[in-house]
């Protein structure tokens, strides 16, 4: 993998992280929400992740690929540089394969005055725990951040070399 395709997977795992803190902040602002244009009451959901596709080669056959371009002397594109510039394997990265609705039943709590009380004075409230959306939320934080410095580390391994090819 070349320092491009390390780039695009940080900057796909940023894409990723960034949708699942807008929907954990979706669950948080309609945690009180009893009703939705398709009835009822708001339903939590959930972000899937899956490994983005481009990337046809498997890790295995991927480290196999590069061991062998460092073990030679040159990189699989014949540049003395070594692996870091090879491009003989898709940067691969992560996708959003979907956004899924929770499918627990809905909370029920008796407010007879509320307007979408039912017949029992019961009324349906969504299924969400502000714990586990704040937990979900700081795991997105961080693991933001954390592929925000992977970049930062990428542009001074770029200057870095740039300054090398200089000299």
């Amino acid at each position: 993998m070349n320092l491009f395709g390390v780039m695009d997977v940080s900057a796909s795992a940023l894409r990723a992280e960034r949708v699942r803190a807008e929907v954990v902040a979706s669950n948080m602002a309609n945690a009180e929400t009893t009703r939705t244009a398709e009835g009822g009451p708001y339903q939590r959901h959930h972000v899937v992740f899956a490994a983005d596709g481009s990337g046809s080669a498997s890790f295995g056959s991927t480290l196999r690929g590069q061991m062998a371009a460092i073990g030679g002397g040159t990189s699989a594109s014949g540049s003395s540089f070594g692996s870091a510039f090879s491009s003989n394997a898709g940067a691969g990265g992560v996708e959003v394969a979907g956004v899924m609705q929770d499918q627990s039943e809905p909370l029920r709590r008796f407010d007879p005055g509320h307007p979408d009380a039912g017949a029992d004075g019961y009324v349906a409230y969504p299924d969400i725990n502000p714990l586990t959306e704040m937990v979900d939320l700081m795991g997105a934080t961080r693991a933001y951040g954390m592929n925000a410095s992977a970049v930062q580390a990428e542009k001074g391994m770029f200057t870095a070399s740039i300054d090398i090819l200089k000299a």
